[in-house]
């Protein structure tokens, strides 16, 4: 855990649109550890990474949702060694750490790589006849729930300038990307490591850090939910 690195996969630049300003509301805030977030390590191409996720409402209690490609390398194989630490602070593991046993993603992500659909969810083992959420509490998922939202986006971003021990939070109104997604766009400075981390709107979780565009400061971008990542994640929230 502690040599794991940042996982990103940083969009080049698109064809269509222009990039806009990060602004002053791009700043990230941090803010206490809440059992609910946490740091995810995984194994992918015989490295390890890090990255961020959100325990999430499903039927049998263990989902974890982060972005596809901190469980799949988009295209290609499934992540080894997956792990959830919530509230993660400073190498404190308060409510331990939990393995998945079953991993999925969207098939656009897992054969193209497309970013549309950069989302994964991981199946959390029981611990002591306890599922994850039984002991961390959730967040409801939504889809299909339109654009101009205003969210509270959380991660433990680990690049520079950030060092990966700390949970943080952007928020503000998302707009659209014009550059060849129908992903959110949302004024943020978190840097790799933060992939994956839940978007919050209304207290539902309805996105994941996903990606920057190389060139575009302070700017992240999320998948829109829809009926793909619904269709993925009931197979998930039912395993």
């Amino acid at each position: 855990m502690a040599s794991a690195i940042p996982r990103e996969k940083a969009r080049p630049d698109g064809v269509k649109g222009k990039p806009g300003a990060g602004g002053a509301s791009a700043k990230a805030v941090q803010v206490p550890p809440q059992a609910e977030f946490g740091k995810v390590f995984f194994t992918l191409g015989g490295a390890n990474y890090v990255c961020s996720g959100t325990a999430t409402d499903s039927v049998n209690g263990d989902v974890v949702t982060t972005a596809g490609h901190c469980l799949n390398e988009g295209p290609g194989a499934y992540a080894t060694n997956f792990a959830f630490v919530p509230a993660y602070d400073n190498g404190a593991r308060p409510y331990g750490t939990w393995v998945a046993e079953s991993l999925y993603a969207p098939t656009s992500w897992v054969n193209s790589g497309d970013f549309n659909h950069d989302v994964g969810f991981a199946v959390m083992a029981e611990q002591n006849g306890q599922s994850l959420t039984d002991v961390t509490g959730d967040y409801p998922i939504g889809f299909n729930l339109g654009y101009g939202l205003t969210f509270n986006a959380y991660g433990y971003p680990a690049a520079t300038p950030y060092d990966g021990q700390e949970l943080w939070r952007c928020s503000g109104v998302a707009g659209r990307d014009t550059r060849g997604t129908n992903d959110h766009r949302l004024p943020c400075s978190m840097t790799g490591g933060s992939s994956g981390g839940g978007w919050i709107t209304g207290g539902t979780l309805n996105s994941v850090n996903s990606f920057g565009y190389r060139g575009e400061k302070d700017v992240m971008y999320g998948p829109y939910f829809g009926d793909v990542e619904r269709q993925v994640y009931t197979t998930a929230a039912n395993s």
